[in-house]
């Protein structure tokens, strides 16, 4: 009898194999000639991002996993929430979600970047009145990178009326209690009038990394929500931000060893936000902003950037630079590799704000 049943699982996997183990700790996913009823491996590659985070969310056991994207584009009609039961994760073996081809290898260009669209309906947050959010991918687990994206906005009108903020949050992370999330040489492309990238990076939680990215055309950069305690080991490194109609940091969790070095910010509405309290400062260094009309604010939220707040909260290391008129050269070429980052020999490119490691 037990031969008898080792032999129809047998079957029965091999005729459902998304219904199978992860191997070997790696998944593929490819757009165009997956299927999500292959096995994942990258000769048999899944469709959907979905698909991976639903396997991985079931699996039972503890060690590395990545998720392995091919360029091509992922339409995303519900979000991807990963958050295993049964699977551990740490600091050494992590949820890796990253492209196949990263910015620095030899074959690298714009178009091999995977390309992310939310296409989901904004459902209404219990006591929002503000007309509805989506969460893109949502990482309900400790110990996550997510690298080499293309994150674009939603085709939606984000402001119908009066009062109404329509949200897109393509990464987002809401457990307080979580820890060690790391977004990296991503780019976050965003038009206001046609694919509003409302706020790119949401994470609540300790130990939040944000590098080598590029944010242009999108509301808000990144805030740093929610915790259950100041936040701390969280850093913004490396980043452009470019041409943004809110802020590029929102502080609102975030404690005192908060590091922030080597970005350059160009055309922002805003610079920073406090939180409301205002009882935190900052540390800045090596980093450049130019053309702005808000420095420093307190408070706000999705529908307004606060209040005029202390500018002496941040406090200015060594080689910063604050000019409120002015802007920088970006690359417009698409077919250059530095394609929206500042041109090289620039002002702001010595500090290797962007995509790459390697200069």
């Amino acid at each position: 009898m037990k031969k008898l049943l080792a032999i129809l699982s047998l079957i029965f996997f091999s005729q459902f194999p998304s219904m199978g183990q992860i191997e070997k700790g790696s998944l593929y996913i490819n757009p165009q000639s997956g299927r999500d009823d292959n096995s994942g491996e990258k000769g048999s590659p899944l469709q959907s991002l979905y698909e991976a985070g639903r396997r991985i969310n079931v699996a039972k056991g503890n060690g590395a996993m990545t998720i392995f994207l091919s360029e091509g584009i992922y339409a995303l009609d519900t979000t991807v929430r990963f958050q295993p039961e049964n699977w551990k994760f740490t600091k050494d073996a992590r949820l890796t979600i990253r492209a196949e081809i990263l910015p620095d290898d030899p074959n690298w260009d714009h178009g091999k970047m995977p390309v992310f669209i939310s296409t989901m309906a904004f459902n209404n947050i219990p006591d929002d009145k503000l007309g509805g959010a989506s969460n893109g991918i949502q990482i309900e687990t400790s110990h996550v990178t997510i690298q080499g994206l293309r994150m674009l906005g939603s085709p939606v009108h984000e402001r119908p009326e009066e009062g109404m903020v329509i949200r897109n949050y393509p990464i987002i992370r809401e457990g307080r209690d979580l820890d060690d999330l790391r977004v990296t040489q991503c780019l976050f492309l965003g038009d206001i009038h046609a694919a509003p990238n409302h706020l790119p990076v949401l994470a609540s939680g300790q130990g939040v990394v944000v590098d080598h990215c590029v944010f242009y055309g999108v509301k808000d950069a990144v805030v740093f929500w929610h915790s259950d305690r100041p936040s701390e080991r969280s850093e913004m490194h490396h980043n452009l931000i470019v041409n943004i109609y809110g802020a590029a940091v929102w502080s609102w969790s975030l404690a005192e060893d908060f590091k922030y070095y080597n970005n350059v910010v160009t055309q922002a509405e805003a610079f920073w936000i406090l939180n409301k309290d205002e009882k935190s400062s900052f540390n800045l260094e090596n980093s450049l902003v130019v053309g702005y009309n808000h420095l420093v604010n307190n408070g706000g939220g999705p529908a307004n950037l606060g209040e005029t707040s202390d500018p002496t909260k941040l406090k200015s290391g060594k080689n910063v630079i604050f000019q409120r008129e002015g802007s920088l050269e970006i690359v417009k070429d698409p077919t250059s590799k530095y394609y929206l980052h500042l041109k090289p020999g620039s002002l702001g490119s010595e500090l290797g704000a962007g995509l790459f490691y390697k200069k």
